[in-house]
């Protein structure tokens, strides 16, 4: 693999960073400003939704995203989802996780109210500051 063609998979997948050994030949890109580069399409859709959302009720409050990674609604595949729309939550309580770099980061409430919107398909990938759940405040 050339280092052009490294250069052109990490632009393509908006890495920020890739490094390929190959016969003893080891080429690393590094990208400073690859996650601002251009916005995933995924963003769109929970962006599209809070406005039409936010004017009904101007009471609710976005929980977003802290970090960058693959949201989850469920601490495990085959465990139920930490909240659902119409749960009572308490601030602290784990509303739902992020990997993010092979971490499982617990995302919690920052405040005591109702889940009104689940924003995010689970599994789906999130950027900082993406709205994850609306919440109705008590």
């Amino acid at each position: 693999m050339t280092a052009e063609q490294v250069v052109e998979l990490a632009a393509r997948h908006n890495l920020a960073e890739l490094e390929i050994e190959q016969g003893g030949v080891r080429i690393r890109v590094v990208r400073e400003h690859a996650p601002a580069a251009a916005p995933p399409p995924f963003r769109a859709e929970p962006a599209s939704a809070l406005p039409a959302e936010a004017p009904a009720d101007s009471r609710l409050v976005a929980i977003e995203a802290p970090m960058v990674g693959t949201f989850y609604r469920a601490p495990a595949p085959d465990a139920a989802p930490f909240v659902a729309e119409g749960d009572v939550v308490e601030e602290g309580q784990v509303l739902c996780v992020i990997e993010a770099m092979k971490l499982m980061n617990e995302i919690e409430a920052k405040a005591a109210g109702r889940i009104a919107r689940v924003l995010v398909e689970n599994a789906q990938p999130v950027e900082y500051g993406q709205p994850l759940f609306l919440l109705e405040p008590r």
